[in-house]
């Protein structure tokens, strides 16, 4: 994740204290797996968080930082967690680094080259955008044994003919009145020899990255965000309803066209676009599974779209035999930090992978499926990993009705939504019977929808009926 400058301003009078937002970020890493909660601690000044202590790995440092974002009242995050993995021999772990890179779609066209030394990735190369070089480090990080990645040689390789000045601010405004994200009408922007400078108000942490992300993919150079502030007061209902005002098709259209330019993954592949009353209609070829995958995530956050009919098919450039699609899956998985230490089986036939197996949450279960999709050759794939039962908040041992269990869920649920920034001031009903929650009520996005599901399930539900409308979707 790229490093954001924090303002050192009081916060605004918010109604959360620092106490409170300690409290929801620990409870936070409690519910949501993929962080080692006993091993982090965290302290809370003016709203500004910090983290110390141990990550698993680097993907869990980053994970650890994305999760404290999304607190209702965080207003920044500095990371200062170090890497405890095990150790791997540089030989090995540089054969495995070249492996992900290899078999991942999109960065095994790219020309970088990587060395191991103590557990230190150095990769050297160039890239033609700041989204590849993300994707490149985003692929690094999720091979075990990495404690630090050194990017300085990987170098962004501008075009001859590069936007002015004037033509960064144009796309980033442009960028962030489509996103679904950010309400970006309190946000200025100004550049000037390809640094972008960021000021005025956003309403959390989350939205502030994601502002500073979209300066990036623009073109900037840097980023200089110290004038950006996070207040509470931004979050406000009213402050957005424009953000959602009716948008024409055919500049949906265009929106979500734009948006592929700016993802690696997509960008080499040329989806139709077909949009009828908001809703986007993919269709067309790409050439990998991940890309598929993608493209409808892109085209939900774009600002009018209120649902995406997937209808793209994978077709790979060139035949891939499904034994090898088979071992590639399984190198794969076992390099990545979160699932190495997991048995699986995998079948391959006709490029269609089936996963099976057991693992100890929801988010591996995920994070299985996002690995499988991730390789080169496999065009469609069916998740049987099953989540093997455990006690406490995670929720999935064999469900026994207990005195006030269901109510406990429920509260659990609510608490989470009170502290999410995104949900807490959104009408969500939750019903739990028998471990089953329901979601019922109006909420702003599709993106909004899925977050209460998996925040649901985060919080201990075994099944989730999201009966959860869009609000302005309803009102058509």
């Amino acid at each position: 994740m790229q490093p954001l400058d924090y303002d050192v301003q009081p916060a605004t009078a918010e109604r959360v204290t620092d106490a409170d937002i300690m409290a929801a970020v620990e409870l936070f890493f409690l519910t949501k797996k993929g962080v080692s909660t006993h091993l982090i601690d965290v302290a809370t000044h003016d709203g500004i968080v910090l983290l110390t202590g141990i990550a698993d790995n680097l993907l869990a440092r980053e994970r650890a930082e994305e999760i404290a974002l999304l607190v209702r009242g965080v207003r920044g995050v500095v990371n200062e967690l170090i890497i405890s993995t095990p150790d791997v021999p540089d030989e090995e772990l540089q054969r495995s680094v070249a492996a992900a890179l290899a078999d991942d779609p999109a960065a095994s066209g790219y020309n970088v080259h990587c060395t191991a030394a103590d557990g230190v990735i150095t990769a050297a190369g160039t890239v033609q955008s700041w989204a590849e070089k993300a994707l490149v480090l985003r692929v690094l990080r999720g091979v075990r044994g990495v404690r630090r990645l050194a990017a300085d040689e990987l170098v962004i390789r501008w075009g001859e003919l590069q936007n002015s000045d004037e033509e960064i601010t144009t796309q980033i405004r442009e960028l962030l009145d489509w996103d679904i994200r950010v309400h970006s009408a309190l946000v200025e922007v100004r550049t000037d020899d390809r640094v972008v400078h960021l000021s005025g108000t956003v309403g959390s942490a989350a939205e502030k990255a994601q502002v500073v992300t979209t300066a990036y993919r623009a073109g900037a150079a840097r980023v200089d965000a110290r004038d950006l502030f996070v207040a509470y007061w931004a979050l406000s209902p009213e402050l957005r309803r424009t953000k959602y005002a009716d948008r024409s098709d055919e500049d949906i259209a265009a929106a979500v066209r734009a948006t592929f330019l700016y993802d690696p993954r997509v960008l080499s592949y040329q989806p139709i676009i077909l949009v009828h009353n908001g809703t986007v209609t993919l269709s067309g070829a790409v050439g990998n599974l991940r890309a598929k995958q993608d493209a409808e995530r892109d085209a939900r956050a774009v600002v009018g779209v209120w649902d995406v009919q997937n209808l793209l098919k994978v077709r790979t450039a060139r035949f891939i035999p499904d034994d090898d699609v088979t071992q590639t899956i399984k190198a794969a998985l076992a390099r990545d930090p979160y699932l190495g230490f997991f048995d699986f089986s995998v079948r391959v036939r006709n490029g269609k992978a089936s996963l099976y197996g057991q693992v100890g949450s929801h988010f591996e279960q995920r994070q299985a499926g996002a690995v499988a999709a991730g390789v080169n050759g496999v065009a469609d794939l069916a998740n049987w990993v099953t989540v093997a039962a455990s006690p406490g908040f995670d929720g999935f041992q064999a469900y026994a009705p207990q005195p006030n269990a269901d109510f406990a869920l429920a509260e659990r649920i609510r608490a989470r939504y009170f502290w999410s920034a995104s949900l807490h001031n959104q009408a969500v009903e939750v019903l739990a019977e028998q471990g089953r929650a329901t979601l019922t009520g109006l909420v702003d996005t599709w993106l909004d929808r899925g977050q209460a599901a998996a925040d649901a399930y985060r919080a201990g539900a075994r099944y989730v009926d999201n009966e959860l409308l869009v609000a302005a979707e309803h009102e058509l």
